[in-house]
């Protein structure tokens, strides 16, 4: 059953497992409640799943593994399955947008292009089940060596709640493409848009357990997953605490562990930049999503002769976005994901105070009529922050933004690169030198400049540091979810063996 989308309580929906092709509940019966942010209520109940269910997923997706239906299929059909489930992804973009817009409280525009982010995605990743795996090497007469890219096996594939049908998409589509089965664990704060993709992909032809996918938290379900020894594989987006926790389990089974982690990203702005641009992309960076994305800028760092004009234009326009319900369209702000997640915003919005930061814009809860339970935050700006402050440290996932000041190169970076993480910086110049001379010394994976979050799907995303292990997207993904295996051939009888003896 697919919850509604409008206003106040709903018909509670039940969210269930699906395990080998079929929708199941979990073994104990046990469920938890799913909550629209907006207005407090609950949407659904969601199967929750444990070790035993885990491992129910887990067997299905080597059995389908090991049967070859996905894994030995022929590379032009599975790349034309995906192509299918992505077809029918698009067609309803609208739909699982408006399910989605209320099970994370993100603008209901905001959602319909991650859908169609989702659809993109999976056609333009379904190339790689047909693109080249290996190599030939030149060696002695008589010899013939070559190396491929295999499969896994099964995957698991543990994915967060901020952008829940783009980044299931993102974990599962490159590793289906290769061969692998997948095991799935969409964040338990968003379970709606994760369930309809599973029925689509087996709609589209992927057989049954292929993509199982599984419901429940961390500490439960994901650590089952990442304990599993028929898991070889864990690809994991979240918190960098949580990163750091399945690399000590994962080092139990020597597992290969892919990554992608927190962020605190620098915003440089220099006076010689265009200013209305500058406004406008930190504005972007520092509060899309509300700023939950690891990408967010939430570290403004502007060139000492321009902030107090820089400054002045940045407060005017933030006290101008809309803060709302989801589903107005006017709203450009909604709410954080939960309860919990707002406690922890306003929780760093006092220690930003208490620190000695000052207010320039919100700092508190806005009064949203007619959501009154609602999880919103006001649009926050933070001056006179010191870089070593925590809100100038550590990632706090939601709309507040600390104000720094630089006087030369060498100060922004040093500010820059003064943090545990490295998954991204934002620059804005006008001068072609400074851009390569910044971006060859910003310690990030990902350098923008007069482009904030620009992700095109066929570029490669990895960070550095705190932030992460291993590439989304690209086609360098293709070495994410494979392992090389090299074939030494002997073919020539007359070529002495290369003994030791």
């Amino acid at each position: 059953m697919t919850p509604t989308a409008a206003k106040g309580p709903t018909a509670t929906a039940t969210v269930l497992h699906m395990i080998d092709g079929e929708e199941v509940p979990s073994a104990s019966g046990r469920t938890f409640v799913d909550i629209d942010p907006a207005t407090g209520e609950e949407v659904a109940h969601v199967a929750f799943g444990e070790k035993e269910d885990v491992d129910r997923a887990v067997r299905s997706a080597r059995a389908t593994f090991e049967r070859g239906t996905w894994s030995r299929m022929a590379p032009g059909e599975r790349a034309r399955v995906l192509r299918r489930a992505a077809d029918l992804l698009r067609a309803r973009r609208d739909e699982i947008g408006r399910i989605e817009s209320q099970d994370t409280g993100k603008p209901l525009a905001n959602a319909v292009s991650e859908v169609a982010f989702a659809a993109d995605y999976m056609t333009y990743f379904a190339q790689l089940c047909e693109l080249p795996d290996g190599r030939t090497y030149p060696v002695d007469a008589g010899y013939f060596v070559y190396s491929k890219r295999e499969p896994y096996g099964v995957v698991g594939a543990i994915s967060p709640w901020n952008f829940p049908i783009g980044l299931a998409v993102v974990k599962t589509v490159p590793a289906l493409a290769v061969g692998n089965s997948v095991v799935l664990k969409m964040a338990e704060q968003s379970p709606l848009s994760t369930s309809i993709y599973a029925r689509i992909c087996l709609e589209a032809g992927l057989p049954p357990g292929a993509l199982n996918t599984v419901h429940g938290d961390g500490p439960t379900t994901g650590a089952a997953l990442v304990a599993h020894p028929l898991v070889p594989k864990i690809t994991f987006t979240g918190s960098t605490a949580a990163g750091k926790e399945i690399l000590r389990s994962a080092a139990e089974n020597v597992k290969s562990v892919h990554l992608e982690l927190g962020g605190k990203t620098a915003n440089i702005v220099f006076a010689d930049a265009s200013l209305d641009d500058a406004v406008a992309g930190s504005l972007l960076a520092a509060y899309y999503n509300t700023g939950q994305i690891c990408t967010s800028g939430s570290r403004l760092l502007v060139e000492e002769r321009i902030a107090k004009q820089f400054l002045d234009r940045l407060a005017d326009r933030a006290q101008k976005i809309r803060v709302g319900p989801p589903l107005e369209e006017s709203t450009q702000l909604g709410p954080v994901i939960s309860q919990a997640q707002h406690e922890r915003v306003l929780g760093y919005i006092e220690i930003g105070r208490q620190g000695g930061a000052r207010p320039l814009v919100g700092g508190g809860r806005p009064r949203v009529a007619g959501y009154e339970k609602g999880y919103f935050v006001e649009p926050t700006i933070f001056t006179n922050v010191d870089p070593g402050m925590r809100i100038a440290q550590e990632e706090i996932f939601g709309p507040v933004l600390s104000v720094m000041t630089f006087r030369d190169e060498a100060e922004a970076v040093r500010i820059a690169n003064g943090v545990m993480y490295g998954l991204s910086s934002m620059v804005w110049t006008n001068d072609l030198g400074r851009a390569f001379r910044l971006a060859e010394r910003l310690d990030s994976g990902i350098v923008w400049t007069n482009c904030p979050e620009y992700v095109p799907i066929n570029a490669p995303y990895e960070g550095r540091k705190m932030s992460g292990i291993g590439v989304d997207t690209g086609i360098e993904v293709q070495h994410t979810f494979t392992q090389l295996k090299t074939h030494y051939l002997r073919f020539d009888a007359a070529v002495d063996l290369k003994t030791w003896a």
